[in-house]
């Protein structure tokens, strides 16, 4: 069986090189489309650019909004107060969004009732 260690090495080699190539390939492709398709219908960019702008926003309000209490476990696990702050920051933002989801679902189906 060691014998054919360096046969198995041999054919294992080239088809690893070929898929991390592969993959690179993709990676590159699917950041590089959107941003063709950003670049020829700018429009679409501006509406994704107001989506960011209003995520960076409700984070920076549910940063305001966020403790920076630590307990004492926290502190043995290394969480120091703005450690403390970003999670809550981050569990707010996550609660919003999680609400805001759920209330346009049950909004979407009542209209779609009421409309037939």
């Amino acid at each position: 069986m060691e014998e054919s260690a360096p046969l198995i090495e041999s054919l294992i080699s080239p088809g690893l090189i070929i898929c991390y190539a592969l993959f690179a390939i993709v990676v590159i492709a699917s950041i590089g489309m959107p941003v063709v398709y950003a670049i020829k219908h700018p429009a679409g960019l501006l509406k994704a650019l107001i989506g960011v702008v209003g995520l960076v926003v409700l984070f920076g309000v549910s940063y305001a909004m966020s403790g920076s209490e630590v307990s004492a476990k926290a502190v043995a696990m290394g969480v120091d107060a703005s450690s403390s702050r970003m999670i809550g920051a981050g569990m707010i933002t996550f609660y919003i969004i999680l609400a805001a989801s759920v209330v346009l679902a049950i909004y979407s189906l009542v209209k779609d009732i009421i409309t037939g």
